[in-house]
């Protein structure tokens, strides 16, 4: 399997091993756009691979924080509390580049930048950039997508 993130449609889709397109999911990337370097807040581009998949069978809205489950249960009324939270919800496909000096080791290592295909709120705009570098989809999507794929899948972000 192959993952590709189209930043330009804000689109990911799934292909399987002879290049058939499997799935398509809205998601929405860095609010800051594209970028590798640490603290830029932008959606690294170039390969990857799912280094780590966290969170299988958690309920959907689990919170995580720090790769692990709070214990919490994302609602609205919490989501008030904190307003401009990047909320990591539901499953964590963890992403780890390939590309040594472009987007694995140094100031843009994107799994040291912690970049995640994540889940979040209902109320999250999905189809438009608005994270703070990771790919956000949809819970059901991100869902679907983690039961899909196995560790290791290779994962390319474009700018097209």
């Amino acid at each position: 399997m192959k993952i590709h993130i189209s930043v330009a449609r804000q689109l990911l889709t799934l292909f399987d091993d002879t290049g058939q397109r499997l799935r398509e999911y809205s998601v929405s990337t860095g609010k800051a756009g594209v970028g590798e370097v640490f603290g830029s807040f932008q959606t690294p581009r170039g390969r990857h691979l799912i280094r780590a998949k966290i969170g299988g069978g958690a309920p959907e809205n689990t919170i995580f924080v720090r790769r692990r489950p709070t214990g919490e249960m994302w609602s609205a009324d919490l989501e008030q509390s904190h307003p401009g939270r990047d909320w990591i919800l539901t499953r964590i496909l963890w992403l780890s580049g390939c590309e040594p000096g472009r987007n694995r080791l140094g100031r843009v290592d994107t799994m040291r930048r912690f970049v995640y295909i994540h889940g979040a709120p209902e109320r999250a705009e999905i189809g438009k950039p608005g994270s703070h570098g990771c790919i956000r989809m949809r819970n059901a999507d991100i869902v679907e997508l983690f039961d899909l794929v196995p560790a290791y899948t290779a994962v390319d972000i474009t700018e097209d």
